[in-house]
């Protein structure tokens, strides 16, 4: 499995600039490492991770929250989807039929077990269904498979959401302590290290939330958007195959989405998917 080193980084870098920042004392190579010691606080910990961990509990189903191994495992994973090569392989499909005619893709469709969605589509056509009837069932496939993911990316975006919450809430409470525990007689003293022991649990939220939740939510929408670009190539070269399309008109047809996706990603627009594209076209 090759690594998402780029996520991996991404998390450490942060973590290592905020940890520096903290220890730094007058310039950037005097440091101070017990200045650490003021930002640790466990009823904090406890307050913005229970706080977050019981909203996610309390408004995702169980099987949603089981997976979050799998979805660290799908980010943590380089493994990229290649549109380029679906569409050599779709190219690749159209000739067999060219030249043998439909029934020819049995064989090959058989051996694509690694991927069940071109595999059903291949067998769809090659069994005689209607073009109309395929597009609908394999257009259906993707838009519940791109459903699904974004309940998923949502979850995440709402934990980020509640963290820096739980954090203010922290800090109220942080807050009531003080002034509940304040002695006119002794002074002020004690008010700036109870106060920064308070704000203590606003800095774990936001922290966890533009740190860690933010960057999986990003991480799976952009694995979602490269499936489903990849899910799409499939149908349509399906859809040209069976028509008895040219492999080379097919090729510069599907080819087409791949200069779509890169100008949605120079104009910083996200790419559009399911029922959204198919109705564009």
């Amino acid at each position: 499995m090759k690594i998402n080193l780029t996520f991996i980084i991404g998390i450490l870098f942060g973590l290592g600039m905020i940890i520096y920042g903290i220890v730094i004392d007058g310039s950037l190579i005097n440091l101070n490492f017990t200045q650490l010691i003021r930002f640790v606080d466990a009823s904090s910990v406890l307050i913005v991770i229970g706080g977050t961990l019981a909203t996610m509990i309390a408004g995702n189903p169980p099987r949603a929250l089981i997976k979050f191994p799998k979805h660290l495992g799908i980010i943590l994973n380089q493994k990229r989807f290649d549109p380029k090569a679906i569409i050599d392989e779709v190219v690749e499909l159209a000739q067999i039929a060219r030249k043998n005619g439909l029934l020819a893709l049995e064989e090959r469709a058989n051996q694509m077990e690694n991927n069940p969605f071109f595999q059903k589509s291949i067998m769809l056509i090659v069994d005689g269904n209607d073009a109309d009837k395929v597009r609908e069932m394999l257009q259906s496939d993707i838009d519940q498979l791109s459903t699904r993911h974004d309940d998923v990316a949502s979850m995440y975006e709402k934990a980020s959401s509640a963290a820096p919450a739980f954090g203010m809430i922290g800090t109220l409470i942080g807050l009531i302590n003080m002034l509940s525990g304040m002695d006119v007689s002794s002074g002020s003293s004690s008010i700036g290290k109870d106060m920064g022991v308070a704000l203590i649990t606003t800095f774990y939220g936001c922290i966890l939330a533009h740190l860690i939740f933010n960057p999986i939510a990003n991480n799976l929408r952009t694995r979602d958007e490269e499936e489903c670009l990849c899910l799409q190539i499939i149908v349509d070269g399906v859809m040209s195959i069976q028509s008895g399309e040219n492999p080379k008109f097919i090729r510069e047809k599907l080819e087409g989405y791949l200069e779509q996706t890169a100008t949605n990603e120079k104009g910083g627009k996200g790419g559009k998917r399911g029922k959204a594209a198919q109705n564009e076209e």
